[in-house]
């Protein structure tokens, strides 16, 4: 029993644990390419994509890949093979064999010109023999590399109670064998990743043993978090691996990889919902304050925790006494454990704004806008902080008008809010965006009720 309450208390401590955010996420280039390349595959009534397709796949998220060109006779393959330079490695290139090894598509170290050619009449015949000559497209050229490291594998499917499920663990051709393997729900953050990769065996061999220098283990959390953006972004994919990722203290390096599509006649609305809401983008936005300062207004990460101490610092106790309806303490304010609740949240029940800007040490947070949901009521709390040194240039009008948005989009009936008599101020700010203000009979009651109805509620 102690072991098990040890291991919950664990378990909680590390998702509140305050994750860093990654410094080259995906950008919105990147995943428009991807979603170009799926619709294509999908258009031509494709469930499965070329390995030449799926690492073009990672490369736009982020991940790198082998150096992979694609010959579909053998003059070309003998031309790339010259390019890249020996020892080079010829795969199958197939539109529809998904496991190359099965058909002997697979000719590692293959030394000069002859030995590419007698490879790629060697991978081709393999595919006639099964009776699936239409599947050959040709075959992949790639530079034969050095296993110096720990090969890896990451990868994801469908369960049928969780949708989409990550996998990290030892991968090679022995990984059915090994079976060492950690699950994770997406999306990650580089806390939840390294928790992932502490579950497996071959985590205590990556910090290096036996002489070997350890592994990146840094930019390998990075890795993973990009690959946990690429299944929850890109909802068209059924599953995708890679086995194996080269592992070493030089360099990632996914030297094979597999991409598997839904079908084509798939609606979205059907595809697998993911078990935990990733950062909802389409609630980041622009805005430019009254003295002109350009602002981002942005869904609250986990990663905030660190600019929310930073913003408490700079409130006054009046600010704090009209938030809190009494004078919180600093230190209770930015206690770690209050702090992790309020940045690491579920979307999916609650949404917190904050305003962010560029300051002289970096970036810094003016504001913050939550909003709570009552479950079952079709309503929704809203609390809102200002900082004082820029309020009153419409920041905080602008965080209740997107929170109302927010409770609009998500089907809510309305949005209530608890306001001391003496903080004028908001009472001003939600009249004007259409709140009604009551009253209680009770004169001793230190609280007026605002109170506005969204037009676009389901329930409740």
């Amino acid at each position: 029993i102690f072991n098990y309450m040890w291991r919950y208390t664990y378990n909680l401590r590390a998702l509140y644990e305050t994750p860093t955010l990654p410094e080259d996420a995906p950008g919105g280039a990147g995943r428009g390419a991807v979603a170009e390349l799926l619709e294509e595959a999908r258009a031509e009534g494709r469930t499965l994509l070329t390995e030449h397709e799926s690492k073009l796949v990672l490369a736009h998220y982020g991940i790198p890949t082998v150096e992979t060109q694609v010959a579909t006779d053998v003059a070309a393959a003998v031309a790339a093979a010259d390019a890249i330079g020996y020892p080079v490695v010829l795969k199958l290139h197939s539109r529809a064999i998904t496991h190359k090894m099965d058909v002997g598509g697979v000719r590692l170290n293959l030394a000069d010109a002859g030995a590419v050619r007698a490879a790629f009449d060697a991978i081709r015949d393999g595919v006639r023999k099964i009776g699936r000559e239409d599947a050959f497209d040709g075959v992949t050229v790639q530079p034969m590399v050095r296993l110096d490291g720990y090969e890896l594998i990451i990868g994801s499917s469908i369960d049928a109670q969780f949708g989409p499920v990550l996998l990290f663990g030892s991968g090679g051709s022995l990984v059915e064998v090994y079976r060492d393997r950690a699950l994770g729900l997406p999306p990650l953050n580089t806390t939840l990743a390294r928790r992932m990769m502490e579950q497996t065996r071959i985590y205590e061999a990556l910090h290096g043993v036996r002489g070997r220098p350890p592994v990146d283990l840094d930019a390998l959390e990075q890795l993973l978090v990009r690959f946990s953006h690429l299944v929850v972004e890109q909802r068209a994919i059924r599953e995708v691996e890679i086995n194996p990722l080269l592992a070493s203290h030089e360099r990632l390096l996914a030297l094979d990889a597999r991409v598997v599509l839904h079908d084509p006649a798939t609606p979205p609305e059907d595809l697998p919902a993911l078990a935990i809401r990733p950062y909802p983008r389409r609630y980041v936005g622009a805005f430019t304050m009254r003295d002109g300062t350009e602002v981002t207004i942005r869904p609250i990460r986990p990663e905030d925790e660190p600019l929310v101490v930073a913003f408490h610092e700079k409130l006054s106790e009046r600010s704090v006494y009209l938030r809190y309806a009494g004078l919180l303490q600093f230190s209770q304010r930015v206690a770690h454990e209050r702090l992790a609740r309020i940045c690491f949240i579920d979307y999916n029940r609650e949404m917190a704004l904050v305003a962010e800007c560029d300051g002289t040490d970096g970036p810094e947070i003016l504001g913050i806008g939550r909003l709570t949901q009552r479950p079952g009521l079709g309503e929704a709390e809203f609390a809102m902080l200002v900082r004082d040194d820029v309020q009153g240039q419409g920041l905080g009008t602008e965080l209740l008008r997107r929170l109302i948005r927010v409770g609009e989009e998500e089907g809510l009936d309305r949005i209530t809010a608890d306001i001391l008599v003496q903080n004028r101020a908001m009472q001003q700010v939600v009249r004007r965006l259409g709140f009604d203000l009551v009253r209680s009979d009770d004169p001793a009651d230190a609280m007026i009720r605002a109170v506005k109805a969204l037009g676009s509620g389901s329930g409740g």
